[in-house]
């Protein structure tokens, strides 16, 4: 049983901070840690006490971890940074709260006896013979060390203790990966074997001047070995216990947002009767009015979990090769269920949703495509622009003319001038675009055409297909990108004020294009009127573009499964980093690095001198066995990564690539894991270091091949809309949904009254074992790994055409199967309803137990 770990936290503001600078100001920003490794850095807030940063991750951690800590520093041009204070969050903290932590959280200081981090190998041994006693302790290795020396590295040595012995090992130098593999034996006094003491090894760096630092500790109790003789195994260092002392506030606060999520997943094939009941929901679709898994599932999400049961679902549908018809199904149904043609998608319904996250999941790269180019020049031009003249200010502005002071009505000439010029590179770059949106997207907006149409076919709602699909297009899609770049990944960084006005102006521009102009001259927002000119010449490029996206042939979207959200010869990342040279004799470090350009996809790693290069060097995704960060120490260089392959010989290659910043190197780690996620021969461990001089620089072996002193981190990456697709603990997700709602939905479906229980006992005999047209049910336990979206060979994959579908539930060693057409729709309904909740229960015997229970389904 596998365990799935993901962690969300938002950094959204800081107050009250101490000025660190002569200005009686900071400039500060957030480096987050999880176990004391960076995994985020937001924005530089500069010269501000109280920053808004508004920055929000994602982790997926499988293998779990033990605290999240956020350090508030304060940038310095000149010298090193200076620590205003920190947070720190444990796991256990973390996953008490459950809906999660959202408050104000004060700042304490920073103790370096408690920024303590890595494992040490031990064996201990209690012996015990006629002659003597005593407590052997072999230590053997440690790491993962804390830097504590400017070289970035510790001079480390460890001390075990026990009542009154000692003993030390030897000074290992210049390593945060030590190998001691030493013998330390502490004698003991015979009465000293019932005392009920601690054996504590602790670790510690050597320094020449001054007082050795503390790197961590480990207790073990000595009664434990009294059990145990021989306990050998990797701890995890501790820090010494001081408290954190809050510093009541004089050190400002944080507003955090952190939500832990936990679930234990099974075996594929325990979920294929919940994969069986969503795909039937839509290739196999009933009365618009009848009740569904889908229908059931929308029943008991809420507006908060609704955007994440979207996302799962749509994810669930991509794997089997049926978003299409998914999204056909809900959208069906919103739109015969809507009256008034003003209303239609308006609401967050489970349908909207879907549309939203659907267009994030396939349509991300296509985005960038359009907009990264636009945008990047509004960023780089930073330019005032303003059209509401209450928010003019004219101190802010750039000299215009010589002749002396701005007037208001040159800053909205300028704006207007700069905003007709923004807005028309975005329509045209937009409208433009028709074959470079992924056909998944045009096909589903297709059916969306359709069915609207079908709906409203009076002349008065000419105008409704076109804004069913521009409502999500501009309003749901582009617009939010142009509002918030760093949000869908256009950018590194937030807007500063300036930028945000002027991308606030044109989101909301491209919103009235996107309404097709309809609502011009109606709102409180009278000063947008100079861009309702080109806003509406834009109308009918507009309509030409949305009839072009929908002209394509349905048949050109495979149904086949797949396990990622892109088409393997999609570019997923691009961009320049630093490749280091590995051959011939290298005299600086930093001069060994090359800049090169890089392309990523779920095929190839590839890289060249310009994106414009003929010739490009690349190395098959299969071939990655590990992807890993790089200390500092190795190259005296920050945010450097290695990408290690392994040849048809099992020969080790490593290519060593620096970042930028640790920002861009966390999102190539996690880029390169998730195209390489499913490779079979993943190292289990590697080297942090580079092997130079004739040793490695991280556990100073000389063995080139010697194995890896650092556990590595395949399947740590950053969530986001290039997760692989995992069908498993995506239905756990749905699972778990439905589980949360299990009673409001018995409490509807399944208590029905009982003058009308002993005809729905008749006809549940009745259609026990056989379908209502006779045929016989034969049911297929899928296998891990295969579709359902494909019938069986030789039947109809719609029920009820020679053979059923469904997954079984066995009673009294009987099949039973859930009637498909029944005399009493309701009754159907009902009997649908409880088939569904009693596979809840079934799953829920089998979480608690591990196993399945009485023979039922695996589920």
């Amino acid at each position: 049983m596998a365990k799935n770990t993901s962690l969300y936290f938002r950094i959204v503001e800081g107050r009250n901070l101490p000025a660190k600078d002569v200005s009686g100001t900071s400039d500060p920003y957030c480096i987050v840690k999880v176990d004391n490794e960076v995994v985020a850095r937001t924005a530089t807030v500069w010269k501000n006490l109280n920053p808004f940063w508004g920055e929000e991750y994602t982790l997926h951690l499988p293998m779990g971890f033990h605290s999240l800590s956020f350090h508030v520093m304060d940038e310095d041009t000149i010298g090193h940074d200076d620590v205003i204070g920190k947070i720190t969050l444990s796991k256990d903290a973390i996953g008490s709260q459950s809906k999660g932590l959202d408050s104000w959280v004060n700042l304490t200081r920073v103790d370096p006896d408690e920024e303590v981090q890595g494992e040490i190998h031990l064996s201990l041994e209690l012996l015990k013979d006629t002659e003597r006693i005593s407590l052997r302790c072999q230590v053997i290795e440690a790491r993962d060390l804390a830097p504590r020396d400017i070289s970035g590295t510790s001079d480390p040595f460890a001390r075990v203790i026990f009542n009154n012995h000692s003993a030390e090992t030897s000074i290992i130098k210049k390593t945060r990966f030590p190998h001691w593999g030493e013998t330390l034996e502490l004698e003991l006094d015979p009465e000293e074997l019932s005392e009920e003491g601690t054996v504590t090894v602790e670790v510690w760096d050597w320094d020449m001047v001054g007082k050795n630092d503390f790197l961590g500790k480990v207790e073990i109790p000595f009664a434990c070995l009294h059990k145990t003789p021989l306990l050998e195994g990797w701890f995890r260092l501790l820090p010494l216990g001081n408290n954190e002392v809050d510093a009541g506030g004089k050190l400002g606060a944080l507003r955090l947002k952190v939500r832990l999520v936990e679930d234990r997943i099974l075996p594929s094939v325990y979920y294929q009767p919940l994969i069986h009941l969503l795909v039937e929901s839509v290739i196999s679709p009933t009365e618009v009015e009848d009740s569904s898994a889908l229908t059931m599932l929308e029943e008991v999400t809420t507006v908060e979990s609704r955007q994440d049961v979207a996302m799962t679902l749509v994810k669930i549908y991509l794997g089997q090769g049926l978003v299409v018809p998914f999204l056909d199904y809900l959208n069906t149904r919103e739109v015969n269920h809507t009256t008034d043609p003003n209303t239609l998608f308006r609401s967050n319904s489970l349908s909207s949703k879907a549309m939203e996250q659907f267009m994030k999941a396939v349509g991300m790269l296509y985005l960038h495509e359009v907009l990264k180019p636009i945008i990047n020049r509004i960023f780089d031009e930073k330019k005032y622009i303003e059209l509401d003249p209450c928010k003019i200010d004219l101190n802010r502005t750039r000299r215009i003319s010589f002749k002396g002071a701005v007037s208001e009505a040159e800053v909205r000439d300028s704006s207007v001038e700069m905003l007709q010029s923004y807005l028309t590179s975005i329509i045209e770059s937009i409208v433009g675009s028709v074959d470079q949106c992924p056909p998944v997207m045009r096909v589903a907006f297709k059916q969306l055409h359709k069915r609207v149409e079908e709906q409203f076919a009076e002349p008065e709602n000419e105008d409704v297909k076109y804004l069913a699909i521009s409502g999500f297009f501009f309003l749901r899609f582009f617009a939010p990108a142009i509002l918030t770049p760093k949000l869908f990944q256009l950018r590194d960084q937030h807007a500063d004020t300036r930028t945000s006005r002027t991308l606030l102006l044109l989101a909301k521009a491209l919103q009235s294009v996107g309404n097709l102009g309809l609502q011009l001259g109606h709102g409180k927002e009278q000063w947008m009127a100079p861009l309702h000119p080109i806003i509406l010449r834009s109308v009918a490029s507009v309509k030409d573009f949305l009839d072009k996206l929908i002209d394509i042939d349905h048949d050109i979207v495979s149904e086949v499964p797949q396990r990622a959200v892109f088409m393997p010869s999609v570019t997923v990342k691009e961009g320049y980093l630093h490749k280091h040279k590995a051959e011939g004799p290298q005299l600086l470090s930093r001069f060994a690095f090359k800049k090169r350009y890089f392309w990523l996809t779920s095929e190839t790693l590839s890289y060249a001198k310009t994106p414009d290069w003929q010739v490009r060097s690349s190395m098959p995704i299969q071939c990655v066995c590990a992807v890993e960060r790089v200390d500092e120490n190795a190259f005296q260089q920050q945010n450097v990564m290695q990408v290690i392959t392994q040849d048809n010989d099992g020969q080790l290659h490593t290519m060593y690539i620096q970042c930028k910043n640790v920002n861009e190197l966390n999102q190539w780690l996690s880029a390169i894991r998730k195209v390489s996620i499913y490779n079979e021969r993943m190292l289990p461990s590697f080297h942090p270091g580079a092997h130079r001089s004739g040793k490695w620089t991280c556990c100073l072996q000389a063995d080139r091949s010697v194995t890896g002193c650092s556990r590595t981190h395949s399947a740590v990456t950053l969530g986001d809309w290039s997760d692989p697709l995992d069908p498993d603990v995506e239905t756990q997700t749905i699972y778990k949904q439905l589980l949360q709602g299990r009673d409001k939905l018995r409490k509807k479906h399944l208590e029905v009254p009982d003058a009308d229980q002993t005809s729905i006992n008749k006809e549940k005999s009745i259609n026990s074992d056989v379908h209502p047209d006779g045929a016989e049910c034969n049911v297929q336990l899928m296998k891990p790994g295969q579709s359902v979206a494909a019938p069986a060979a030789g039947g109809d994959r719609r029920s009820g055409a020679g053979s059923c579908h469904l997954p079984a539930q066995r009673k009294g060693g009987r099949h039973r199967c859930h009637p498909e057409s029944l005399d009493s729709t309701q009754t159907g309904i009902l009997y649908r309803h409880e088939y569904s909740l009693s596979l809840l229960l079934v799953r829920e015997d089998i979480v608690a137990t591990g196993a399945p229970q009485g023979g039922l389904p695996a589920f």
